[in-house]
């Protein structure tokens, strides 16, 4: 039985909230903003009335007793080659959501595909970083689906996670993400920002167990990618957690 897919009594269920939810509006990759409202349908899959199946959910928590949280890197972590060292070194399952492998990271994201012996998962971020929200099916599955098929043929990977650009989505990304074969969309509590602090998107400023914490690679100021990640795991061991594999409970 999978971890972290039970919601609690008394949570509405996503596909009532979903409509509310789409309303708000989501700030870039660049900036991490915090997705709390569309977190409340976290872990909760909505129903596609079209054709009558359930979506992949929204998570931004995994609902679990475990020690763990979860530790994510989007597009631009490959510019501090020092990273994959430390994964390395410290065997850490980080989750990385990669966009365009041949035109936006280029052959960096090689290094990445050799840590996946050491725990790392590499996992969807679409073809061209698009914002997705509000374009046609067929576009957003092309993005989606373009960057499955990228994944499948450099690296031998078979995504089944998915985080879309800048945090944004509707229900035709969560339909698109399906019918390539995405199982869950992944977004973020806490956010390890350009100084190396952590920002929650609600809820008690620390860490619980079952947070997926996202790492802002690409600010202009921020400090040593490497640097502040090492931090971080000082904060997680400090406060009695560890970094767990995102794909073993979704």
């Amino acid at each position: 039985m999978r971890r972290g897919r039970s919601r609690p009594a008394g949570t509405a269920p996503a596909a009532l909230l979903l409509p509310l939810i789409l309303l708000l509006p989501l700030t870039a990759c660049d900036r991490l903003a915090a997705p709390a409202e569309q977190a409340a349908a976290a872990g909760d899959p909505a129903q596609d009335a079209d054709r009558g199946r359930r979506l992949p959910p929204v998570v931004d928590h995994v609902r679990t007793d475990d020690p763990v949280v979860f530790l994510t890197y989007d597009d631009s972590a490959e510019r501090d080659p020092a990273l994959t060292g430390l994964i390395r070194e410290r065997r850490l399952p980080v989750t990385l959501f990669l966009t365009d492998t041949d035109t936006v990271a280029g052959p960096a994201y090689g290094d990445f595909a050799r840590l996946r012996p050491f725990g790392a998962s590499l996992q969807n971020h679409t073809l061209d970083h698009r914002s997705l929200r509000g374009l046609p099916y067929a576009g957003q599955r092309a993005e989606i689906c373009g960057q499955q098929t990228k994944l499948k043929s450099r690296f031998g990977v078979r995504a089944h996670l998915f985080r879309p650009p800048h945090g944004a989505y509707d229900t035709t990304t969560l339909r698109a993400a399906a019918d390539c074969g995405i199982t869950a969309l992944i977004l973020w509590r806490a956010t390890l920002d350009a100084d190396g602090d952590l920002t929650y998107t609600r809820g008690e400023p620390r860490l619980h167990p079952g947070d997926i914490i996202a790492v802002d690679p690409d600010h202009p100021t921020a400090t040593n990618l490497t640097a502040r990640t090492e931090r971080l795991l000082k904060t997680i061991e400090q406060q009695g957690l560890r970094v767990g594999n995102l794909e073993k409970y979704l």
